[in-house]
């Protein structure tokens, strides 16, 4: 197994890193109210990376992106992270980053065209739509409740949906809903293209958030009625949730990517301040207790680096990847959580006010532990991984 970065990959991340000192951080003090960048401002940081030859590096060059494979993207991304702004003007950020890399491995010719193709482009945005209230689907799929009923040559869907990020302006969502008595692994839940404005499609609010950063916002989403047709079908009928790993496996990886950048950027932010704030005759990184802190944090980046690396390997080799990704996902969750943490309090009061980038990030940050499947949602797969594979060893 060789992790030595490929030199066109080490020469891309330099670009990015920049890119995202001398484009995107200069832009970060002109945040907008609602937390992230106005459509002027996004549009002319993605015309500057796409003149760079940085935009959506993850997507296949046939649809114009740069086509780095998974292990690649470990690299970029966490560079791109850096800046809140970052994944937005490379169009790596999520939702949308999900959503192409399904509608690339599942979509027909006709559907990546309509939509993988302008998603890529920066044209439009998109939204996933799955989850839903209590009691309705989270983390246990088989709670789905949202059904498409097939009526003649058409489907019709009900159902509402809850907390859809980018829903708000969306140009189209995949909707994730039950076309079958019963769910499992493999059968009865089917995804559906619903284009924005279709008869029965509403978006009812935007959910007050903990965190501020998402376009288009977390957004409860009613489905009344709404018909579509074969051609809305997303791969194969009740395959919606073997597709749902497709997704959900390496956006899991990429959030860790991306939010490592976070963590990084946070540590810089904290060692720059301890080098110039002097307390009791000395600078701050002459303390015993800051000196440990920032060692926790390079530790634990350096682990959630390697992880997140080791997951990309094994999805590049072909693997299904789900342990490695789930622990990925849950360690780095935590462990970026509690670097900017540290670096917040390395801070002080000049990390909890909004003149540093710190407590964006604190708030950004935490939902990261829930969403994309909850820490304890992973540590129960991963035990009952444990426990299966020892049964087995002793049959």
């Amino acid at each position: 197994m060789d992790f030595t970065i490929d030199p066109q990959v080490a020469a891309l991340r330099d670009r990015v890193r920049g890119f995202i000192d001398g484009v995107v951080i200069p832009n970060e003090p002109n945040v907008e109210p609602h937390g992230y960048p106005a459509p002027e401002r996004l549009r002319s940081l993605r015309d500057a990376a796409k003149g760079a030859g940085l935009f959506a590096p993850h997507v296949g060059m046939e649809f114009g992106g740069l086509g780095l494979d998974v292990r690649a993207q470990t690299v970029v991304f966490e560079e791109a992270g850096r800046s809140l702004f970052g994944p937005l003007a490379l169009n790596c950020s999520a939702p949308d980053e999900g959503n192409m890399h399904l509608l690339e491995k599942v979509a027909n010719a006709a559907q990546k065209e309509q939509y993988l193709r302008p998603l890529a482009a920066g044209e439009i945005r998109s939204c996933f739509a799955m989850t839903e209230k209590a009691p309705g689907a989270g983390s246990d799929p088989s709670m789905l409740q949202t059904r498409a009923v097939r009526r003649g040559n058409r489907w019709v869907i009900d159902g509402d949906k809850w907390f859809i990020t980018g829903a708000d302006g969306a140009a189209f969502t995949i909707c994730m809903a039950r076309t079958g008595e019963k769910i499992d692994r493999a059968d009865g839940a089917t995804m559906f293209l619903v284009d924005a404005g279709a008869p029965g499609l509403t978006i009812d609010r935007e959910t007050p958030s903990l965190d501020h950063f998402a376009i288009g916002g977390h957004c409860e989403m009613h489905f009344r009625g709404v018909e579509v047709g074969d051609d809305a079908i997303l791969g194969e009928v009740g395959k919606g949730y073997v597709y749902a790993q497709v997704r959900l496996g390496p956006a899991r990886l990429t959030h860790c990517m991306r939010w490592l950048g976070v963590a990084v950027r946070a540590q810089e932010v904290a060692v720059a301040y301890a080098l110039e704030r002097t307390s009791f005759g000395r600078t701050l990184a002459e303390h015993g207790a800051v000196q440990t802190m920032l060692a926790d944090n390079a530790i634990d980046i350096e682990a959630a680096r390697q992880l997140t690396r080791y997951a990309a390997w094994v999805l590049d080799s072909g693997g299904a990847g789900r342990a490695e990704t789930s622990t990925a996902k849950v360690f780095v969750a935590e462990a970026t959580g509690r670097v900017v943490d540290r670096a917040l309090q390395i801070c002080g009061s000049s990390g909890v006010a909004g003149t540093r980038p710190l407590e964006r990030f604190y708030r950004e940050i935490r939902a990261f532990r829930i969403y994309d499947g909850p820490s304890e949602v992973h540590r129960m797969a991963l035990a009952e991984r444990i426990v299966r594979n020892a049964r087995a060893a002793r049959a």
